[in-house]
């Protein structure tokens, strides 16, 4: 098992002057970061595996797709350029050492169809992860897809719909993850949830339901280590909280105040993660 810290409570684009804060999390105790893909500039992904590998962390990728890079738009071109968006990401990711891109990178971000989900719309979404895969493999990374809110996208907001684009991918490189503040919102049961996705899960986001300190809300989260522990699950648990620091970013997303201190997120954060696992630990 090991605990890492999403860098989205700094910024979406992790440069040089975020090395002390990554420097402060290795302190801490984390074992690792994720960090934003967005940005094209390879020399970036360089300089921050470089230093990651100088203090022995490890960095995780996360990625979401606009609408002129949807999977599962009617247009092919724009589907191409998904795809070329994820492979780009790919090599980005490889260049600073990762081995794991999540996110919802399945289908274009607040893109709404003002239909349900459609077959035909998992089938496009699974040919370009297919493809992704295959250039995925090639670096040894592993592609996990997340679901999210119905307020944030529609093609996949459970575990069943993910497991059921995963099955239709069909390649070892592109497996699943679980977030807790997603599945807060739309899962009747949380273990239910886990058990769903276990078979394909090789990512967890530890979320509050207010994207603060874990363990400060009101998400039963013994239930949810729990559940991760009896899958025999040993990878990341991953800590997602968000801050107005990236203001773009976070007015992207719909977060107006800052839920917590930043570090007190960090410190206190890791603490709880830790103690859950142990707690739980099978």
């Amino acid at each position: 098992m090991k605990i890492g810290l999403n860098m989205h409570l700094w910024s979406t684009h992790i440069t040089s002057e975020h090395f002390g804060a990554i420097e402060e999390l290795k302190a801490i105790g984390y074992d690792g970061v994720e960090v934003f893909l967005a940005s094209p500039e390879r020399a970036s992904y360089d300089e921050l595996g470089a230093f990651a590998k100088s203090i022995d962390m490890e960095v995780n990728g996360c990625l979401g797709v606009g609408p002129d890079q949807d999977p599962i738009s009617e247009d092919p071109k724009v589907r191409q350029a998904a795809l070329d968006k994820l492979k780009e990401a790919i090599d980005n990711i490889h260049a600073a050492g990762g081995k794991n891109i999540c996110g919802p990178f399945h289908s274009a971000f607040a893109n709404f169809s003002r239909n349900a989900p459609q077959q035909f719309e998992y089938e496009r979404s699974a040919e370009v992860l297919r493809a992704a895969g295959e250039h995925a493999a090639q670096a040894g990374i592993t592609l996990t897809p997340e679901s999210l809110n119905r307020f944030e996208c529609y093609l996949c907001n459970t575990m069943a719909q993910l497991r059921h684009l995963v099955d239709l991918v069909d390649h070892p490189n592109v497996r699943g993850m679980f977030d807790s503040h997603h599945a807060n919102v739309e899962e009747k049961s949380f273990t239910q949830a886990i058990e769903t996705i276990a078979p394909v899960m090789a990512h967890v986001h530890i979320s509050e339901n207010d994207r603060g300190t874990p363990g400060e809300g009101h998400i039963p989260f013994d239930e949810i280590f729990s559940a991760v522990a009896k899958t025999g699950y040993d990878g990341y648990y991953t800590i997602e909280a968000f801050s107005r620091d990236d203001v773009d970013f976070a007015n992207a997303i719909n977060v107006w105040r800052d839920y917590n201190p930043r570090m007190d997120i960090c410190r206190n954060g890791y603490q709880f993660v830790k103690e859950m696992h142990a707690k739980h630990k099978v």
